[in-house]
Order: C-alpha cells, then structure tokens, then sequence
C-alpha cells in the first residue's frame, strides 16, 4: 500500500532535480512492455527526431498499478494494453503486438509458428510486472484454467527471463516488441491460436485535467502515426 507514496515522492525528486539542472518537467510516461523493437521504441525516437529537447521519464510496471498512478497524476500517460482495469477518463487506440514465445535454441518447440496448446506441456516462465498478467490469463483462457498450466513465476527483468530460457528451465510468453533483445542459445517463434497469430492490442491512457506541456504533443505524435486506429477511438 505504501509502494505508490513512495514511488511518487522518488518521481517528484527527479523532477525537481531534472529542473535544478536547467531542464523542464520530463513528460512522464507508464509503460508495461519492452523498448527493445517494435512501435513504442519507434514513437519514442520519432518524438526525440521532432523535439531535439524532448525530456521523458518512464514508468514500469504492471497494468493496474500504472492506470492508478495516471489517476493520481503520479504519470502523464500510459501506454498499456486495451481492456480491463477500471479507466473512466481519456483512452487513445494504438498498435497491436503479436505474441511470441522464447524458447531454447535446441527446443522441439523452435519451429516458425507455435500453437498454444503446445504450450500445456512445458515450464512457462513468466515475470509478476508487465504484461505477463495478461499473457497468463489468455493462456489459461485457452487452456481451459490456470491448474492445467505450468507457471514458474520469477521476479527478475526481461534480460535475466531470457537467461534462464537459453538455459533450458522453460519457454517464456513475450510481446513482439521484446524480440531486440538477443540471448545467446533463445530463438523467438510466433504463438497461434485456432485463428491464427495471437495478438493484444495497445492504448494510450491519460487525465483529460493533465497539464503537462510535453502531453499534448506526444498525443499529436500518435494520433499522427496511427491515424486510422485514432479516428475511432474515444479519445475526442
């Protein structure tokens, strides 16, 4: 209970911080996935690219926590998966990523395309922050509950996750925008349900009271790069 206190008052340090040394309040941004491809990465270098003093600050974690740090006005904006979680305020339509797998290189698994149920009969290794969460409950969804998979929860980063699949304890359940990372003896392979890939969709959160001056032209930069998903959203 106390964690969001304190991330917020570590949050507000670096601010001021920020503007002792010359610079401006950082735009605040919440994510829950990787920065090593994909979309997010290409926006955040697209901003740098239109705004050479564009100052940001990233947030990670898991989905809930994030929209309750938006709702607090501890973050700007969070860029998080569509659905679930209670959000009443400004939401943006954005990418989808498909899922990937990371099994080991020498894996039966390490073919161009993995169906889900294949997955029942392995270790999957999964973190307690991101967008894990989410993997976890597609893959129960498919799989009739969690009791029929085998979940190792491990609380460390992406890198360490990786690690510990080249070595063979388990396949791992990823966003395509985790597949910049390269681990040495790990090959990332497509998941497909009966329908074919399996993907989650993307949106931007935020307070319509936010007054953060980095805000708006963020907003412009996405509406910008996916205009016909922006065009029918509820983001006004």
């Amino acid at each position: 209970m106390a964690r969001p206190i304190v991330d917020e008052a570590d949050r507000l340090f670096l601010t001021i911080k920020t503007r002792r040394n010359g610079g401006r309040r950082p735009l605040r941004i919440g994510i829950c996935s990787s920065l090593s491809a994909g979309n997010l990465r290409e926006t955040l270098a697209e901003l740098c690219r239109q705004i050479a003093d564009a100052d940001i600050l990233l947030v990670d974690g898991a989905k809930v926590g994030l929209l309750g740090e938006v709702a607090a006005g501890a973050i700007d904006v969070a860029i998080l998966t569509s659905g679930g979680g209670k959000w009443n305020d400004r939401v943006l339509p954005l990418w989808g990523e498909r899922v990937v797998v990371a099994v080991p290189e020498h894996h039966p698994l390490n073919r161009p395309a993995i169906k889900w149920r294949e997955l029942c009969d392995n270790r999957i290794l999964l973190t307690r922050s991101g967008v894990d969460s989410e993997l976890e409950q597609l893959l129960s969804v498919k799989a009739g509950g969690s009791d029929s998979l085998r979940i190792s929860y491990q609380d460390v980063s992406l890198d360490r996750l990786l690690s510990l699949v080249g070595a063979g304890y388990g396949v791992a359940p990823l966003l395509e925008g985790a597949v910049g990372f390269v681990c040495p003896g790990v090959a990332h392979r497509e998941l497909h349900g009966d329908c074919g890939q399996m993907r989650l969709q993307f949106a931007a959160y935020w307070k319509e009271t936010n007054s953060s001056p980095m805000l708006q032209p963020f907003l412009d930069l996405l509406r910008a790069r996916y205009p016909d998903l922006s065009a029918s959203g509820t983001s006004g």
